[in-house]
């Protein structure tokens, strides 16, 4: 959790400023002797016609000087304090404000301070807080970055936790005629189904990766973020909604998705080939669906199967570290993947100890498409650099990035942040280009024995044949 940062301390008071005041340069006690006199109306002439000038005219002439020499040093003192009490005001206005970013930070205060206080309308300090935050993220430009609510936080870790109210899509935005994502949501800017969830509601509806969602209840998604559109596509289950989709060159046409409890089935396995050929498909990165496989891993290795399918297909990604231990169980040592910071750091993280199947005798199959992204690619890429797999279907997504999240003091939401390239073993940076595949299949290449062209296409690389599934259990 990040801490605010400590109020740094004050600045001398303004009144012990305002006794050294009364010495100005400029002023008549800095007149070069002599000057003043030649400057200035003869005393003599101050008094009525045809007084006599004498050292009574003198002295009234001294007091006047002095009264003006006074004057001058209080007017003179009272400027610089008021100078200092203007800037006691602005520190009492900027708390917890940096003293060297005070003036940067200056004319948000002074927005807030103008709202608060003088806003002839209901002011709500915390949304206002928050619309300050989230437009922070939101300059970044990084769809990937983004403030949230603690209404919005605890749906994202629901999310990742595997189990939330929805219709179970993960979802991201394209720029038209581009892999590069977007924000905010317009007609250049779509956003894009990347995969329904694995017996979702919007799987059964017939939602599929690629579909662009025009609108939601039939209210258009311009102008929106992400974030903000998923929410409206979010909601108690049970109830409808209608997502207006345009799928390739068709006509856009409205599918009504009910929204359930969504509890996403994380790894699928089955045996096929006559049980010489364990297939696992992984649909999201937790820590349980990386504790699962490597069980399954280990009941094949001990059963001496020596060929397996790993499908990614369709998988968005999640935990870093849950890719990372999945990878370890094919790779024996050196780099999973690479992170790169803000400075071009560049780090290492290795595989663990312990994997079941890093010898190569054990051939590996990794099944990917459009839908594959995030750790999703680090898995697959670490093993594509590595040799430890050939990549069988389609070009990856294309996310190369990490993000942290970090919770807000006072339960004022998180936010998540872009901090780190990822690079595969060899250094690679995938981002908005994607994984290529060793052998590519066509989104609409003909079914052959297994009804399913990619799987066929890997137990040809293997070196199998369908022959018919032993057994089909989901994890």
């Amino acid at each position: 959790m990040t801490s605010p940062d400590p109020e740094p301390p004050a600045l001398d008071d303004p009144a012990s400023v305002a006794p050294g005041a009364g010495h100005i340069p400029g002023a008549p006690d800095d007149t070069p002797p002599g000057e003043a006199a030649s400057g200035s109306t003869p005393a003599t002439e101050a008094g009525p016609p045809g007084a006599p000038a004498g050292p009574g005219g003198r002295r009234r002439g001294s007091r006047l000087l002095v009264l003006a020499v006074v004057a001058v040093g209080l007017f003179a003192g009272a400027a610089l304090f008021l100078s200092g009490y203007s800037l006691g005001a602005r520190i009492a206005t900027t708390p917890g404000t940096p003293a060297e970013e005070r003036d940067l930070f200056a004319p948000f205060w002074d927005a807030y301070h103008s709202i608060t206080n003088t806003y002839v309308g209901e002011v709500d300090r915390t949304k206002l807080v928050q619309g300050a935050i989230d437009g922070m993220f939101d300059s970044l430009g990084d769809p990937y970055s983004g403030y949230m609510t603690p209404e919005e936080l605890r749906a994202a870790r629901e999310s990742i936790g595997g189990q939330f109210e929805g219709i179970g899509a993960e979802i991201a935005t394209r720029k038209t005629g581009t892999d590069e994502a977007c924000s905010p949501l317009a007609p250049d800017c779509r956003m894009v189904v990347v995969a329904p969830l694995i017996g979702s509601p919007a799987e059964k509806a017939g939602l599929q990766a690629g579909d662009l969602v025009l609108a939601v209840d039939g209210a258009s998604v311009d102008g929106l973020t992400l974030d903000e559109a998923i929410k409206k596509v979010r909601g108690k289950r049970a109830t409808p909604v209608v997502l207006t989709i345009q799928r390739g060159d068709a006509e856009p046409f409205d599918l009504e998705i009910v929204r359930d409890v969504i509890v996403q089935s994380q790894v699928e396995f089955r045996e096929l080939a006559g049980g010489s050929v364990g297939y696992l498909r992984v649909a999201a990165f937790s820590d349980n669906s990386a504790a699962e496989v490597k069980q399954r891993l280990a009941a094949l290795a001990k059963k001496g199967t020596k060929k397996v399918i790993l499908d990614l297909r369709d998988n968005p990604g999640g935990y870093v570290v849950a890719a990372r231990a999945i990878a370890s169980q094919f790779i024996a040592e050196g780099p999973i993947f690479w992170e790169e910071d803000a400075q071009g750091n560049q780090e290492p993280t290795g595989a663990e100890a312990g994997g079941v199947m890093t010898d190569p005798s054990f051939d590996v199959v990794v099944l990917v498409n459009k839908g594959s992204a995030s750790a999703s690619e680090i898995l697959a890429g670490a093993l594509q650099d590595t040799g430890r797999a050939t990549l069988v279907g389609e070009t990856t997504y294309g996310k190369g990035t990490v993000q942290a999240w970090t919770d807000l003091s006072l339960k004022a939401g998180g936010f998540r942040l872009t901090i780190a390239k990822w690079l595969t073993p060899d250094k690679r940076w995938i981002h908005e280009k994607g994984l290529d595949p060793d052998v590519v299949v066509a989104p609409d290449a003909p079914a052959g024995e297994t009804d399913d062209p990619y799987i066929d296409a890997a137990l040809r690389v293997l070196g199998a044949t369908a022959g018919r599934p032993a057994q089909l259990r989901a994890a």
